[in-house]
């Protein structure tokens, strides 16, 4: 049986009075598996939050497409269920789409959709699937608009779920592969292509044929509420057809160098003189499109989870991407060309800086198995960000190790190159997920020989309210553990003791007393006076 595997970040023991202020590099990041009993595994799907919740939407509920145009993209990998998840409480719910309408059905089981959250709604355009009102596998035309907060309660409380959607159709919205984004109020539907009919990798003149049009294009459109109903009104569209023709890429918010905020298309499918990867990206922002001719790509060109985050001291943005498909990927400290394009593991970061200069740099730590393609990161709802979801890096709470957000899902595969010998086993959709983590700088390795590999704190919520949890990974059995919280000034202000704690998954909960001073705490975690790890916490902010 595949497992999902997980590296582990570790926690410096420090001297309690010498915790300095901590500042954030997106390069000090730290992922954790965080075990759900009953998710199942899914890629390429839509998302949306509210309060913490996801709401998970179409997808496939298998790995990687197969060669034979019977056997791709089929029926049975549809994800034909709307999901609720609550990642800190790990329950999921779900509810099946037999009551809704039949366009409705058929596009929110679609893969590849473009979605975009706005507040408490949710836009889904387009998307690949099997249409059984065409009876062929089709790109659906229709703009979907999902009240979250409606929809997320009724999936929880098993009640009707059709009054919360809302759809629409133009031959406009007949995408699928592309991405979509806002700025100001205007949504924008960047990239993609039309595909009717089944994959087929020997093209669209062999078996049963198919029609695949790539847009071109940067399709724009508003929403404006007329004697109470959605309008939707379409502006000019942006065409090149060479430096827009892509799909299957990743497009991450921005804050430019002069402060204004965009998107950046990163890489993407397919250069018309080969069958390889854009390796240069495009900027957009209200007034048009830039492409970057001076800046080449040469990692995780294929849609994968990434987190964008900006520094306003620094005026560096910094854009993290993780895992998927690329045509390179670094071996023993060199970059390797692989014209195959294959799974890769890497963790790169790509930075602007200040002068507008770009350079991408690929990190020590890497995924552990093939994975990321097809993912998302699903940020966590009390991490700063800018309007359109750049994480203000300068804003962050001062704390240890934060959690900023969840990956979760996409293909995991069992080797880098499965396509030409894909019959459906060789990779899976991952019910995994990640929690990620920012490290502070004076966060490191915590003393050896008493935790084995040594413990991530993960205490939330953070800052703390009332009550926050704590949950670490024990590799050895403890008789005893001590868990001991202090102030600024080193005075105690709580202490239990754990014991006869086994090897595995430990929760612990704490309700914080009504008269403790708001500030700023250190939480720390010992056995026989040895310290396995601490971590700091903000409460009454």
């Amino acid at each position: 049986m595949r497992q999902y595997f997980f590296f582990s970040c570790f926690l410096t023991v420090l001297a309690l009075a010498w915790l300095p202020a901590q500042s954030y590099h997106p390069d000090r990041i730290a992922l954790k598996s965080i075990p759900f009993a009953e998710l199942g595994g899914l890629q390429s799907y839509a998302f949306g939050v509210h309060e913490g919740n996801w709401l998970i939407v179409g997808g496939r509920l298998d790995g990687l497409h197969r060669r034979q145009p019977f056997a791709a993209f089929d029926q049975a990998g549809h994800n034909n269920s709307l999901l609720v998840v609550d990642p800190l409480s790990r329950q999921s719910w779900s509810a099946t789409m037999d009551s809704l309408p039949e366009d409705l059905r058929e596009q929110l089981s679609a893969t590849n959709s473009l979605f975009h959250q706005e507040g408490d709604q949710l836009y889904i355009v387009g998307g690949y699937g099997y249409s059984p009102h065409e009876e062929d596998h089709t790109t659906f035309p229709f703009l979907t608009v999902i009240d979250l907060p409606g929809l997320i309660s009724a999936i929880k409380g098993g009640s009707s779920i059709a009054p919360f959607f809302w759809q629409t159709s133009d031959e406009k919205f007949r995408i699928t592969g592309g991405r979509m984004g806002k700025l100001e109020n205007v949504f924008y539907l960047v990239g993609g292509q039309k595909f009717i009919g089944r994959y087929n990798p020997m093209g669209p003149d062999h078996g049963p044929g198919f029609i695949q049009e790539y847009t071109n294009q940067v399709r724009r459109f508003t929403i404006a509420e007329v004697e109470d109903l959605p309008v939707v009104q379409f502006l000019p569209d942006w065409t090149d057809e060479e430096q827009l023709h892509r799909r299957d890429y990743n497009l991450f918010p921005q804050i430019f160098p002069d402060g204004s905020e965009g998107y950046t298309a990163f890489s993407g499918v397919f250069r018309y003189d080969a069958d390889l990867p854009f390796l240069n990206s495009v900027d957009i922002d209200p007034n048009g499109y830039t492409v970057n001719y001076d800046f080449l790509q040469y990692y995780n060109h294929y849609h994968c989870a990434g987190i964008p985050m900006y520094s306003a001291e620094e005026n560096e943005m910094h854009t993290l991407f993780f895992g998927g498909i690329a045509q390179f990927y670094q071996e023993n400290g060199e970059r390797v060309r692989d014209d195959e394009v294959p799974f890769v593991k890497t963790i790169a970061r790509i930075s602007r800086s200040a002068t507008g200069e770009m350079e991408e740099h690929v990190l020590d730590q890497a995924l552990p198995a093939y994975l990321g393609a097809g993912a998302e990161f699903i940020r966590a709802p009390e991490v700063a960000t800018y309007d359109n979801g750049v994480i203000r890096l300068d804003d962050l709470p001062n704390v240890d190790s934060l959690l900023i957000g969840y990956i979760y899902g996409g293909i995991q595969s069992e080797a880098a190159n499965i396509f030409f010998v894909n019959d459906g086993t060789q990779s899976i959709a991952t019910s995994g997920v990640f929690a990620v983590y920012l490290l502070g700088e004076t966060t490191s390795k915590v003393e050896d020989g008493l935790g084995g590999e040594g413990l991530l704190l993960r205490l939330f919520p953070n800052p703390v309210n009332n009550t926050f949890t704590l949950e670490f990974e024990l590799t050895s059995a403890f008789d005893t553990l001590d868990v001991e919280v202090v102030d600024s000034a080193g005075k105690r202000v709580f202490f239990t003791r754990l014991t006869d704690r086994l090897p595995g998954f430990q929760q612990f909960l704490w309700t914080v007393r009504s008269e403790l001073a708001a500030g700023t705490y250190v939480l720390s975690l010992s056995s026989g006076g040895h310290v396995l790890g601490r971590t700091r916490f903000l409460y009454g902010f």
